[in-house]
């Protein structure tokens, strides 16, 4: 009987452990970088970054009208079918080893090159994430009304 107890004492531990070791409630995890509406990706580490952009393009349909804010750097590519250039932002981790990126589009009359950033350049944007259709198929990106790269 003793020894159930140690063990059964001992996985409670290791329960209590997993749950997370910081004290902290489920709210205040969440904090000011993820509300119901909003995600800040820029106030979250390269790997919670990470982790949730790619949780955004797997899932979209959870994410259809919130607003994300990030920081990463830009990258246009050209697609031929469409004969237009696409914009998006990259966030690279500190290792360089991952990446995953997010399609945008800028509201207004920009430009493409004199209006945008060089490939590479260091960016930071807000907007609400929304679908699109396209050649026949659903696509997402975020709309984005300002674009800061000169920071």
């Amino acid at each position: 009987m003793g020894k159930f107890l140690c063990v059964l004492l001992g996985l409670c531990l290791m329960c209590m452990l997993a749950a997370g070791c910081s004290g902290k409630t489920e709210d205040e995890n969440s904090g000011p970088a993820r509300s119901a509406g909003f995600i800040d990706l820029s106030a979250m580490s390269d790997t919670l970054r990470i982790a949730e952009l790619t949780n955004i393009t797997s899932t979209p349909a959870n994410y259809l009208g919130k607003t994300i804010k990030l920081g990463g750097v830009y990258q246009a590519q050209y697609y031929e079918p469409t004969q237009q250039y696409y914009h998006c932002i990259l966030i690279i981790d500190a290792a360089a080893c991952c990446q995953q990126g997010l399609e945008f589009v800028w509201n207004g009359n920009h430009r493409y090159p004199d209006d945008y950033p060089k490939d590479g350049t260091p960016i930071e944007l807000s907007g609400v994430y929304e679908s699109h259709q396209e050649l026949g198929k659903t696509y997402y990106h975020l709309v984005v009304d300002e674009i800061t790269f000169d920071f």
